[in-house]
């Protein structure tokens, strides 16, 4: 964590410095130093999934809903990264675009968890 936070307070300080001669410049410079994060960040997010993959298995739990789910979180994660980025080149109403884009791409790919879950609690609950 260290070694990322020094990464970003040096580009946020460089950035700071070049966006007086050359906006364009430091707004590249946030965007590669956001990239190159996420890839750093690559190898532990696929430990991770490999975890709870492997842990939904041998709880038997349906892996189409544990992919779900993660596809979900990705969905979100990503959608954030996005809006972020335009803020920082100040474009707020497309930042606005792309959460609400993520929130309904979430919420169209959790409609079949929620069904599930809703035809569960109606078989859970007794009848008479």
């Amino acid at each position: 964590m260290l070694q990322i936070a020094g990464l970003a307070l040096i580009a946020t300080f460089l950035a700071l410095i070049i966006k007086e001669q050359k906006p364009a410049f430091a707004f590249l410079l946030i965007l590669f130093t956001g990239c190159s994060i996420f890839l750093y960040l690559a190898d532990q997010i696929y430990g991770m999934i490999m975890l709870i993959e492997n842990l939904a298995a041998s709880a038997n739990v349906n892996t189409v809903y544990v992919k779900t789910i993660l596809k979900i979180i990705g969905i979100a994660y990503l959608a954030e990264f996005a809006a972020h980025i335009s803020k920082d080149a100040g474009m707020g109403a497309m930042a606005a675009k792309v959460e609400l884009a993520g929130k309904i791409l979430i919420l169209a790919m959790a409609v079949p968890i929620l069904t599930v879950l809703i035809d569960t609690i109606i078989n859970l609950v007794p009848v008479g």
